[in-house]
């Protein structure tokens, strides 16, 4: 997948991550989907990010004797979601422009 669609996905893929269940980095990189290629080094400064964009808040839990960082989606967070999702509906129709113009 082309780097600059990618680094647009990936931050509403990340609070897509949260939206049902507080959850912690690991876990975020297993449930976003494979083809963006998220990896530690790529998600703990997009948390940081959205943390400092009011789209999440972090706190810590003690899990089998150590701290583990989770982090919450916020109102914000699914107000991006929301206009993502209005967004990519331009997006679909600049695929079908493309999509046909290849096709003729």
């Amino acid at each position: 997948m082309d780097i600059q669609i990618k680094r647009g996905i990936l931050d509403v893929c990340v609070l897509a991550a949260l939206r049902c269940e507080d959850s912690y980095g690991y876990k975020i990189i297993k449930d976003v989907p494979p083809a963006l290629g998220l990896t530690e080094s790529t998600l703990y400064p997009i948390l940081k990010r959205l943390e400092g964009a009011g789209f999440v808040t972090a706190y810590t839990v003690e899990h089998a004797g150590r701290l583990r960082k989770y982090y919450r989606m916020e109102q914000a967070g699914q107000t991006r979601i929301d206009e993502f999702l209005t967004e990519w509906t331009d997006m679909v129709e600049v695929y079908e422009f493309i999509r046909k113009g290849a096709a003729q």
